[in-house]
């Protein structure tokens, strides 16, 4: 394996590609742009410790170009990549206007996509408007170099190299509603022209249908119907474009070539649609157009691009947006500061933190209209509309740390998820745009939901919440509304379990009986959350049937699966719709067969009881065995051994790895607490040391994400690991300690209240242990804190040592947490 070299210039980030970046390298890696080199002082600029293309290879399926905070509207080269961009794609076909960062599915955006030529357009031309073809992005993209190419909080630039004339320096920066890019054309051009391309977007999200309309002699304006996320049903982007200068000439396109002049066009049926924008560039090289996309209507773009893209009636520079862009980043990443560490930890630090703020997308317009689950125009008073909900992802690390960090935001949020709640008749599973598109399975928005209540988000409306939640958790929706919520509920209320049957009836990809086993998990851990507000709002009834409910994870056990290579016993496994456990076809059943799991195994889902920790282990053959069934499934003698390289080589390592697996699988989702299982049985020290190996797998290059980010959610998971914090065991609003990576790390909560965390000596690059821990000056000796507690601030402190205290810190019956949902004695 090579490494990938980076050239370090002042201001800006370049890389070249190689072939892989392997752990101990990557390690040493750095960007550009004013990095501090003092390991013990806190950066100055954590904007230019952001490096957008951390995670855009090896399926990380982050986007290298601009956007705001939680921004509506991003501008991104588009490529070959399902997700619209990786970072060895070998041309860019144009710059999209619309992204989600790091999903798994296909169809992510990218409309409106927009590229920069000098190529004459006209009969027999490079752009022959004889031939619909040399109008196709496929056709028509360019070929650029990494070499000075910069990825910053946002901002981005690159160079198009693909033009017989010369380069063509692109460059992005958005605003949370409008957006800016300039275009500098070579020099000697006696024009230049703009493509918009309103017919294609990223290589598998599909345009059904599109218009465009040219007004005057700078704008150009219209609308984009899009069929997305794993082949979900349609969605509307309206969009205006205003340039900074006029366009000498113009024209349209669709299947029948070019027209010059052409002013109004509308396609659908996924046909070739789009319009150009000749410029004169003998006098001025630099064109820069300002852009704004609403999901509500025509008006909403224009009030979008007049609100944020303007100031007293006239665009805004693109220098003046990139500030005004950067500035609010700053703001948003200064709210975490963080003292010690390399170069590169910070970068890989403040990156993840970055990403973590990207999602969930604004989705009400500047005067407050959004268009709602049931396609109306609503209006959000006072407060921001927000769509895009990953719930299965990001319920377990990304949600929580909004929570903490952004209390308004989290507020909004929740608002979001109970309007989407009225306006659908139900609970979202992944809401995309103004849709359930129900991807994944289980019940993540209880959890979800759950949490926002637990750490105050819900203020004022716990009722309400608590209404469509036991809705979601006693019901299953009525045919006609689009989300399948808990489509296994009738067999799971009735028997405990939701049955294995791959050829139940689906309202789109996924539905829950087609992965019977872990959905049937996740139904009890969601229960479990649920209880916690039943509980605490008084419905005592709810709180003992969901509390009992949430050791359902016991009827899909069976004591006698065993692994008989590991010589382990006892393990998950799905029941049919006869109550039987399922049988493969060669008569058996292996807890590594992926079979009634999503995207896991039963290896991987056995951990998924973190409610029950009586009850696990009890069922494991004790305390005992469970460490060792932990041990082998960190491989955790090999991780002490060499704890920056041996994840890479013991643990998951592909994406999609997710079958005939029995190893943790740092990529995805489902076992993403098991690390502090280790600490939830009284052995925390084992929990520091998969922590450590897990960390090295974030680095600061492009394959620097491990799998998909899902929306922020592994970049999250890597915040917590870092600060010292987690959040293991949803509902509780307790967050288990372990080592942090940074010496220092300050996390501003809101309404001026910090939380420091201390811990004198940190250092990634080995193993250290916890030998005691403080807050405010008290022993801490308990190895949780209550949100409640920390929510006011204050200063969390720990010791470190090289020594395993294999019977100090956290290791006894009171210094653990008591699980909510374990068996009554």
């Amino acid at each position: 394996m090579t490494r990938n070299p980076v050239r370090r210039r002042r201001g800006l980030v370049s890389v070249f590609d190689g072939k892989a970046w392997p752990i101990a390298a990557a390690l040493t890696l750095a960007l550009a742009g004013a990095l501090n080199a003092n390991a013990a002082t806190p950066s100055s600029d954590p904007v230019s410790e952001v490096n957008t293309f951390i995670g855009s290879k090896d399926d990380g399926n982050t986007f290298p170009g601009a956007s705001a905070p939680f921004g509506l509207i991003q501008i991104s080269p588009i490529g070959d990549h399902y997700s619209g961009w990786r970072y060895d794609d070998p041309k860019i076909r144009g710059f999209g206007h619309s992204f989600i960062s790091g999903a798994g599915c296909w169809e992510q955006g990218g409309q409106l996509s927009v590229l920069p030529t000098t190529g004459e357009i006209g009969p027999g031309k490079r752009f022959d408007t004889k031939q619909f073809k040399s109008f196709d992005q496929k056709a028509y993209a360019s070929s650029y170099t990494h070499d000075g190419e910069v990825g910053q909080a946002g901002y981005y630039k690159v160079r198009l190299t693909g033009e017989a004339g010369g380069d063509i320096e692109a460059e992005a920066t958005a605003l949370t509603r409008a957006a800016a890019e300039r275009y500098t054309f070579p020099a000697g051009a006696r024009q230049g022209t703009i493509l918009v391309n309103t017919g294609q977007a990223n290589e598998r999200h599909l345009v059904v249908g599109s218009s465009v309309q040219v007004i005057g002699d700078r704008v150009v304006e219209g609308k984009i119907v899009t069929k997305s996320f794993c082949g979900g049903q349609q969605y509307t982007t309206w969009y205006r474009m205003e340039f900074d200068r006029p366009f000498a000439s113009f024209g349209t396109w669709d299947e029948t070539g070019g027209h010059a002049g052409g002013r109004a066009s509308m396609q659908g049926d996924t046909r070739p649609h789009g319009a150009w924008f000749t410029f004169d560039t003998k006098d001025g090289r630099a064109v820069s157009a300002i852009s704004a996309i609403s999901h509500v209507d025509a008006e909403g773009a224009r009030r979008n691009l007049r609100d944020e893209g303007m100031k007293n009636g006239k665009l805004l520079s693109f220098d003046a947006m990139r500030k005004q862009a950067q500035d609010g980043w700053r703001k948003e990443l200064d709210s975490v500061r963080v003292s010690g560490g390399s170069a590169d930890d910070r970068v890989v630090f403040y990156t993840a933190l970055y990403h973590s703020l990207l999602q969930p997308l604004t989705g009400s317009d500047s005067d407050g209209r959004y268009r709602g689950y049931d396609t109306e125009i609503h209006k959000a008073e006072g407060w921001t509309y927000y769509e895009y909900f990953s719930l299965w992802d990001t319920y377990r690390s990304q949600n929580q740390l909004l929570a903490m960090l952004r209390p308004q935001r989290a507020r909004d949020i929740a608002n979001s998820m109970l309007k989407i709640h009225e306006q659908n008749g139900w609970l979202p599973r992944w809401g995309y745009a103004n849709y359930d598109s129900n991807v994944m399975t289980g019940d993540p928005a209880t959890p979800f939901m759950v949490d926002l209540w637990r750490f105050g988000a819900l203020e004022g409306r716990e009722q309400q919440a608590y209404k469509a939640l036991r809705e979601n958790a006693y019901g299953t929706p009525p045919a006609l509304v689009r989300s399948n919520g808990r489509a296994g509920n009738p067999s799971y209320l009735e028997r405990g379990f939701v049955q294995y049957d791959r050829a139940f009836p689906a309202k789109s990809m996924d539905v829950d009986p087609h992965h019977g086993g872990s959905s049937t998990l996740e139904y009890a851990l969601a229960d479990c959350s649920l209880s916690q507000m039943a509980d605490a709002l008084g419905h005592n009834a709810d709180a003992a049937t969901l509390r009992e409910r949430g050791r359902n994870w016991r009827k899909v056990w069976d004591a006698e699966a065993a692994d008989p290579e590991l010589g382990f016993r006892g393990f998950p496994r799905p029941r049919l719709d006869d109550g039987q456990f399922y049988v493969e076809a060669d008569g058996g059943y292996s807890p590594r067969s992926h079979h009634g799991f999503h995207e896991g195994t039963a290896w991987q889902y056995q951990w998924l009881v973190q409610q029950d920790m009586p009850g696990l282990v009890a069922a494991m053959g004790g305390s005992e065995q469970t460490g060792k069934r932990l041990d082998a499934f960190f491989a955790y003698d090999q991780l002490v051994a060499d704890p920056l390289n041996a994840a890479r080589k013991q643990w998951v390592v592909g994406p999609y790895s997710y079958y005939n697996q029995y190893r943790y699988n740092p990529n995805n989702e489902p076992d993403l607490h098991s690390p502090w299982m280790y600490t939830l049985i009284g052995q925390p020290w084992k929990t520091t040391a998969v922590l450590r190996s897990a960390q090295a797998l974030f680095t600061n290059a492009p394959n620097g994400v491990t799998g998909n980010d899902d929306l922020g959610t592994m970049s999250a998971w890597y915040l917590f690991s870092a600060i010292g914090l987690y959040p293991a065991v949803p509902g509780t609003g307790e967050l288990l300690l372990h080592t942090p990576r940074f010496e220092k790390v300050e996390l501003d909560l809101g309404q001026g209240k910090t939380l420091t965390i201390e811990a004198p000596g940190a250092d990634g690059r080995g193993l250290q242990y916890v030998q005691s821990a403080s807050f405010d000056g008290k022993p801490q000796d308990q190895v949780w804190l209550d949100w409640a507690k920390l929510r006011n601030g204050g200063t969390l402190r720990f010791a470190l040592d090289k020594t395993p205290p294999v019977s100090g810190w956290g290791t006894q019956a009171q210094a653990l947490p008591k699980s909510a949902c374990a068996s009554p004695k």
